[in-house]
């Protein structure tokens, strides 16, 4: 699919991006402050509702569309961590909510009255285990009492809505591990402080994240999406959504760091010559841009497959694997033809270096991306 059919949006965002350049990001990330004003901007100019459809006050966008926006925000210097949970937390509500839910919702989303930007899945002691997860949701009359705890929960205190998957079966009594987990949409703003008690996680990305305490916690049964016990099913269709835009994103810091460090290696004259005449600096660059590229079209057909309803774990998770695996080597390459001023925060290539690198890790790590395709595309036996 090529990509020059979205020039309109990509010409858009990037004038918008020219508003908040390198020094506010730089800014932002030195004092661990969320971009309030990034965030703001976008939300005004639509573009985080892109996917909402057009009734309910969005653009009525795909997939695709949603990640040329995140690819060019991080393309630009900066980070779509901030906002980026809003994209595929959109999908589990708009194929999975009510008629009702999504008249409630979506306008105000739309709108920026509300944020959906934070999905709660992960737990301490289950990781990416989903189906051993211990939050339970028990229904008790019109209403689900549910109490466990989560980790690595991001952007719950810049949001006012949240997903989150719950064991309302438990896993002894069902047939499929699978099966017996179900879907809310927790009120934010009603909840901490009532049940739920958010404890920030310090890292080392300016990242806002959390480890969540959930202790009697009430969530209105007109809040369980879709069907009870089928939350698993539902959730896969935000992860595949997630691990796209999540590639995109590193397809855009791929971009900025080849073309940062190409800019520099251009200028810095060393022994009489620009370093970049060196094939020893010249062949790192060049091969981060063959992977970014070649990342790039396995982008477009996870999207393609997403935006058509069609199955697409396999196509998600390449595509995540490809392009964080060409951003880092970018960022690697970028880094070290940089010198020391790689590591000045004015050059602002440490911060981009810290922030692609979470992408090796998170939302899925490499070692499990593997796992999945040697099992469900290679057919080889499952390993854990």
């Amino acid at each position: 699919m090529p990509s020059d059919k979205y020039t309109d949006i990509r010409d858009a965002v990037r004038a918008l991006c020219v508003e908040f350049p390198d020094e506010y990001h730089r800014k932002v990330d030195a004092e661990h402050a969320y971009p309030e004003a990034f965030v703001d901007a976008l939300t005004k100019a639509g573009w985080l509702a892109a996917m909402i459809p057009q009734d309910y006050g969005g653009s009525g966008l795909g997939l695709a569309e949603a990640s040329v926006i995140m690819e060019e925000i991080n393309r630009a210097g900066g980070n779509s961590g901030a906002c980026h949970g809003q994209m595929y937390n959109m999908g589990t509500l708009l194929r999975h909510g009510s008629s009702e839910q999504k008249r409630k919702y979506l306008p105000l989303i739309a709108s920026g009255e509300l944020r959906l930007q934070s999905m709660g899945v992960t737990e301490p002691t289950t990781g990416t285990d989903t189906t051993k997860i211990k939050t339970t949701a028990v229904k008790k009359g019109d209403r689900y009492v549910a109490n466990g705890q989560k980790v690595w929960i991001s952007r719950v205190q810049h949001s006012d809505l949240m997903i989150l998957l719950a064991r309302t079966t438990p896993l002894a009594e069902v047939k499929k591990k699978s099966e017996g987990m179900s879907i809310f949409l927790v009120d934010l703003r009603r909840a901490i402080g009532n049940g739920l008690t958010v404890r920030p996680i310090p890292n080392m990305v300016n990242h806002e994240t959390n480890e969540l305490f959930i202790e009697n916690l009430e969530i209105p049964a007109e809040n369980l999406i879709g069907a009870e016990g089928q939350g698993f099913k539902y959730i896969l269709d935000g992860l595949n959504a997630e691990r796209t835009l999540i590639a995109a994103e590193c397809i855009g810091d791929g971009y900025w760091f080849i073309d940062r460090v190409t800019r520099y290696t251009k200028e810095r004259t060393v022994f009489g010559r620009p370093i970049g005449q060196n094939q020893g600096v010249q062949f790192p660059i060049a091969e981060a841009y063959i992977e970014v590229e070649a990342a790039d079209l396995m982008r477009w057909k996870a999207c393609e497959l997403f935006d058509a309803h069609k199955p697409c774990g396999a196509e998600a998770n390449m595509a995540k694997y490809l392009a964080a695996k060409a951003s880092w080597e970018a960022a690697n390459a970028c880094l070290q033809f940089h010198g020391g001023f790689g590591f000045a925060a004015e050059y602002d290539v440490e911060r981009k270096f810290r922030e692609t690198r979470l992408y090796q890790v998170a939302p899925i790590s490499t070692n499990l991306i593997l796992s999945y395709i040697a099992e469900h595309v290679l057919g080889l036996p499952r390993s854990f």
